[in-house]
């Protein structure tokens, strides 16, 4: 306005009646700063400053088409108009706004402003404005400003936490913060200083709760006094929620591989369940654990540590199901079968007092990543064991070879010297073997061998030592045998070697058997290759006296017909 009063006072039109004649002097729109111009209501310029070139030419061209309508528009109406236009320019668009006052001669007076700065300004306001509001919106959940009373004054139109913002204006933080012991909750909202990403525990609408990263600046009024805070928060629950469950694989993971590895660090493979019992049960904070292998009678024993319940129940429940978990007697039991290449082959059991805490998600994956590894640790057992055996037995009758025979009597030797116990060695030789196999083939002959086999199991017990020496020889011993068991014993096995005459190779020379007997007197201590030299000599000794007989070692004994 002020800008107006210059020109027209210049031109001598300021204080003149609407109706005033007045001439414009060249030499006042000269000097005048800002482009201005004189035009008809036909848009045509009849007097213009250097200022106003570029509007002018403008114009002209025809370009500019809202000076003539405005121009036109201000001496109908006999009132001053404002009209905004863009006149292209060499260095781009020129915003103008145009203050349009009518003269008493029929043309009006054009004053042009340029704006373009302005207008630039504003727009890169807006933008700005525009831009910070969708970063805020992007990179938080919700914002908010807390007023003076501690209330919510303001929360992001689009709600939090499930929460309308209607629902939150006028509320308190503390409604919706969870209270955690040690941890101030409210920091975000009721500090004095900035405060960047505390982690704050709220109620959901529904509910559940929800983890935030709060950030927040303190408002302070004239005198420095605070007067509220704003701040935004950004819902992190999901983020937490992962990093819990990664941490709680790699918990997992390290407790399994410390149960591998006390696994993998046994030497005797019969140790390997008992360590891993143990180390299953620490690792899980259990009271005891069970582990069992599984044969075609059902599951066995095979280890136990701490303090177990019946796991009788749990057992039967693998007939259905790979896994159990329950309360048996005062315990809480978790198990679950172990497998190899699919098959069953052993179950795990964990126990605790069934006043502690129930098991959890992680302890129930870490049983299963157990018995994986226990699956494999019963195969390798069973792979052990089949080696063991083939390498002490004999293959055709399943009986102790002759170095696994004498590595056991040898052990149990040493002990009759501790126990001062009786026990007799028997040396079993076939008669007339070898016409077997020459007549009728070694097909049954090796009938006659498992034959003799079950001669010798019939008359002796599980403790009792049992081997195939080689070809048609045989050994017993006796444990805790004396002379008179001894005895009985040889003249069963005889009796019953009447059976082996099916396989004889011919009448006139059955096939039976010689036993030599050496019986070990706790009273007359004696070397192992001195019962053994006994031994061998009293069944050398029926041999010579005519077969199918037993001889009891010794001179004072004479054998009984």
């Amino acid at each position: 306005m002020a800008a107006v009063k210059r020109i027209l006072k210049a031109v001598g039109l300021a204080g003149a009646g609407k109706t005033a004649a007045v001439t414009l002097a060249d030499a006042a729109l000269a000097s005048f700063p800002a482009p201005v111009l004189v035009a008809d209501a036909g848009g045509r310029v009849s007097a213009a400053n250097a200022a106003a070139a570029a509007l002018c030419a403008a114009v002209e061209d025809g370009q500019v088409p809202g000076v003539g309508a405005s121009v036109a528009r201000a001496i109908a109406a006999g009132r001053s108009q404002i009209e905004v236009v863009m006149v292209p320019g060499p260095a781009g668009t020129i915003l103008f706004e145009l203050n349009v006052l009518p003269l008493a001669d029929g043309t009006a007076l054009v004053i042009a402003k340029d704006v373009t700065l302005e207008s630039n300004l504003r727009s890169a306001l807006v933008e700005s404005r525009q831009r910070y509001k969708d970063l805020v919106e992007i990179s938080s959940d919700f914002a908010w400003e807390i007023g003076p009373d501690g209330s919510f004054a303001f929360v992001s139109p689009r709600g939090a936490l499930g929460h309308t913002a209607d629902q939150l204006v006028g509320h308190q933080p503390i409604e919706l913060v969870i209270d955690q012991p040690g941890v101030d909750g409210l920091i975000a909202f009721t500090s004095d200083k900035p405060i960047e990403d505390a982690e704050v525990w709220m109620r959901r609408a529904d509910g559940r709760n929800a983890c935030v990263l709060a950030s927040s600046s303190p408002l302070l009024d004239a005198d420095g006094r605070r007067r509220g805070a704003r701040g935004i928060c950004r819902d992190v629950t999901k983020e937490r929620a992962r990093d819990a469950a990664l941490a709680r694989a790699n918990n997992r993971e390290r407790l399994l591989t410390y149960i591998v590895r006390a696994i993998r660090d046994v030497v005797d493979p019969s140790d390997m369940l008992k360590i891993a019992a143990e180390a299953t049960a620490r690792a899980l904070g259990a009271t005891g654990c069970q582990i069992f292998r599984y044969r075609e009678d059902g599951y066995l024993p095979a280890a136990v540590f701490g303090a177990v319940g019946d796991a009788a129940l749990v057992l039967a429940a693998f007939a259905t199901d790979d896994r159990f978990e329950g309360v048996i007697g005062s315990g809480l039991a978790l198990g679950a079968v172990t497998r190899y290449r699919h098959d069953i082959n052993g179950a795990i059991c964990v126990w605790r007092d069934d006043s502690a805490q129930t098991w959890g998600d992680d302890e129930r994956i870490l049983v299963e990543d157990v018995a994986n590894q226990i699956g494999i640790a019963n195969e390798q057992i069973a792979n052990h064991e089949r080696i063991l055996t083939l390498s002490r037995t004999d293959g055709l009758t399943g009986l102790f070879n002759r170095r696994a025979f004498f590595e056991e009597l040898s052990r149990r030797f040493s002990r009759l010297a501790r126990d001062r116990k009786a026990a007799a060695l028997i040396y079993v030789d076939l008669d007339n073997f070898k016409l077997v196999n020459d007549v009728h083939g070694h097909k049954r002959g090796d009938e006659a061998l498992v034959a003799v086999r079950d001669i010798l199991l019939q008359y002796t017990r599980p403790i009792d030592l049992i081997a195939r020496l080689g070809g048609d020889e045989f050994a017993l011993w006796l444990e805790g045998a004396d002379e008179r068991i001894a005895i009985i014993r040889c003249q069963e096995m005889l009796a019953a070697a009447g059976r082996l005459a099916q396989f004889s190779g011919s009448a006139d020379q059955p096939l039976t058997m010689s036993l030599g007997v050496a019986v070990h007197d706790a009273e007359q201590p004696e070397t192992l290759n001195d019962l053994l030299s006994r031994a061998d000599e009293a069944m050398y000794a029926v041999k010579r006296d005519g077969k199918c007989d037993y001889r009891l070692a010794g001179p004072a004994v004479e054998a009984i017909p």
